[in-house]
């Protein structure tokens, strides 16, 4: 069946990070801090869908227009980011991505709208280019945007010189860097060496399993990992919550915790293993614990089950 027209695409997936290095097989690019999203453009308009297949367009109103900047039907791989101070901010994104009140979502697209960065294409006219070298279908993304603008971008990219990029992103605070194999196919929802990360902060992605409430008004949450389909504790997070995040977490209480909590956790109060979120860190303690954790946000796009103890 078409995967145009019954949406089953799922998006490549990058390999764990590993230190960065240069090579003549690869070409490099910024790896951008947002959301992964496919984007199905034809005429009729654009529909946008990310990793879990939930359609986006609801939350995104101002990305609603950027089929009419292509050229023919196709299918476009690539990151929903907002920029904020020219920089890609991850949780304006997750914020969005949590919205259901239009009229708020609206207001939020006029403030801070978002883009969409198209780093690889899939379908072009009436059928799968997957099968294609990534230089040509990277021509071939070029071939079919039409033009450029604030709301559809294309992912640059250079070739052998991975170290000089990573540095470079690193002096400007941004995410990383990903490295691809210049011949590598498309393969539907595989993790392959083909595509390999290279990280500036480590982050990783978490069940949120309870919080404890402390004094001012601060929230550290507790933090769970799946090792095959036992819960793992993975520490706490106080940093970077949000109030709009914890209205939600503090919504799903629940009267038993999802496994069982060590010492220090007398007061939690623990919540459905429903919620995945985000944590940025500077490396791991001896005993595996996350150091100078950062909450980074709420994400929709991964099922809990799919955050697995590394």
């Amino acid at each position: 069946m078409d995967i145009f027209d019954n949406r089953s695409a799922s998006p490549m997936l990058i390999a764990e990070m590993q230190e960065p290095f240069d090579s003549p097989d690869y070409i490099y690019e910024l790896k951008l801090d947002g959301e992964r999203c496919l984007a199905y453009l034809d005429k009729s308009g654009a529909h946008l869908q990310n990793k879990r297949k939930l359609t986006l367009n609801p939350r995104f109103p101002e990305l609603n227009g950027i089929n009419k900047s292509v050229k023919s039907r196709c299918i476009l791989d690539g990151e929903i980011t907002v920029l904020v101070d020219g920089k890609p901010d991850f949780s304006q994104v997750q914020r969005r991505a949590l919205m259901s009140n239009k009229f708020k979502i609206q207001l939020a697209a006029d403030k801070c709208p978002a883009s969409f960065t198209a780093f690889d294409i899939l379908y072009y006219k009436d059928g799968p280019v997957m099968d294609r070298p990534l230089l040509e279908r990277k021509a071939l993304l070029q071939k079919v945007i039409k033009s450029e603008n604030d709301r559809l971008a294309i992912s640059r990219y250079i070739g052998e010189q991975g170290k000089a990029l990573y540095e470079a992103a690193a002096e400007q605070g941004l995410e990383g860097v990903v490295a691809k194999r210049k011949d590598s196919i498309y393969q539907l929802g595989k993790r392959t060496k083909d595509w390999i990360k290279f990280k500036n902060l480590l982050d990783d992605d978490f069940v949120v399993l309870g919080y404890i409430e402390k004094e001012n008004n601060v929230v550290s949450l507790i933090l769970g990992q799946y090792q095959e389909s036992k819960m793992i504790y993975k520490g706490h997070v106080t940093m970077g919550v949000s109030r709009e995040d914890f209205k939600i977490i503090s919504g799903i209480k629940t009267a038993r915790p999802p496994f069982d909590p060590p010492k220090g956790n007398d007061n939690a109060v623990w919540i459905k293993p429903d919620l995945v979120c985000t944590v940025k860190y500077m490396d791991l303690t001896s005993k595996g614990g996350l150091r100078q954790p950062v909450y980074k946000g709420l994400r929709d796009d991964k099922d809990p089950k799919d955050c697995l103890e590394k």
